[in-house]
């Protein structure tokens, strides 16, 4: 592709920057895979090489590489299904979809062995065929899927337009000294690490990109070292409820990314819980309200009595 820099705003960004996030052609991961040469104003250069406006750029990239999801006979807990959609309770350690070296075991691999239609219904989407959102591998819960090009618009549509209603469950490192309130922050990646989200009440500097987040939570019980948490996302931005907790001074138990040395010792793993959803069916009926128990993790953790868990 060949395109002038014209977005006054994007002067001094780094290329991958400006393709990933002002172009929205690639991620910078696929960026690194993909991308095979880069020409700015007729010389050679590399992703990092920074831009101006009125530069012109010509980028060279490989097509993605084909990939043949195998269906596999792994168990779902359905908590609703239907001629559209598909309500599971997903697992803690389950991949939503293949990506990142996680191409087997997952989410996608489990729906294209019971639903086998479902390949025929996306013929242009091999790695996420009817997936509307996603779960962190590590949070259990509530998640949707469609079985059709119609339900997935239909579905998407109302996350996009914040009309899905989603609540978690969350036990947090520390007592919370109050019954609830509201996390309202801007929300950006991490510059020194790219698998990690900030947080700050005010706009990042340097022109960082950052988005608005919002969360509800409220304070089911505190315990001495630890609290359980209701979990409102208001807007649905990367590792927001993680990060926002991180923010708040009490990071997720066992949250091997945001959370404390403290935080992260646990045999459970990550202790969020997409409890329930409230969202409306292709069926042309009212809002539905779907749930998935709590976690046998979670039993475990809420009835230990030692080291200050809650009792």
């Amino acid at each position: 592709m060949k395109k002038q820099v014209l977005e006054a705003a994007a002067a001094g960004w780094r290329i991958d920057r400006y393709l990933a996030e002002a172009l929205k052609i690639l991620t910078r991961s696929q960026l690194k895979q993909r991308v095979t040469k880069i020409i700015l104003n007729g010389i050679p250069v590399k992703l990092s090489k920074k831009i101006k406006n009125g530069d012109w750029l010509e980028i060279y990239y490989n097509d993605p590489p084909e990939l043949d999801v195998t269906p596999e006979d792994i168990p779902l807990h359905i908590i609703y299904e239907d001629a559209n959609v598909c309500v599971i309770d997903k697992p803690q350690g389950m991949v939503v979809h293949p990506a990142g070296g996680n191409y087997a075991h997952t989410l996608v691999n489990a729906l294209l062995y019971h639903y086998q239609e479902l390949r025929e219904q996306f013929p242009e989407q091999n790695f996420r065929p009817g997936i509307v959102h996603r779960l962190d591998k590590d949070t259990s819960g509530v998640i949707i899927t469609a079985k059709n090009i119609p339900a997935l618009e239909f579905l998407s549509a109302q996350f996009k337009e914040r009309k899905a209603k989603k609540t978690y469950l969350a036990l947090v490192n520390g007592r919370m000294n109050t019954d609830g309130g509201r996390i309202e922050t801007y929300i950006f990646r991490d510059p020194g690490h790219r698998k990690r989200f900030l947080c700050s009440e005010e706009p990042p500097a340097g022109g960082i990109r950052a988005r608005r987040a919002l969360t509800l939570f409220k304070v089911l019980k505190a315990g001495k070292d630890s609290s359980l948490l209701v979990l409102k996302p208001y807007t649905g931005r990367t590792h927001q409820l993680r990060a926002q907790m991180k923010f708040l001074g009490a990071p997720i138990i066992g949250d091997e990314l945001y959370g404390s040395r403290k935080a992260r010792r646990t045999p459970y793993g990550l202790m969020l819980h997409a409890y329930k959803l409230r969202i409306r069916l292709p069926d042309g009926g009212g809002e539905r309200q779907f749930k998935a128990p709590l976690p046998v993790r979670f039993k475990k953790m809420l009835g230990g009595t030692k080291r200050g868990l809650i009792g």
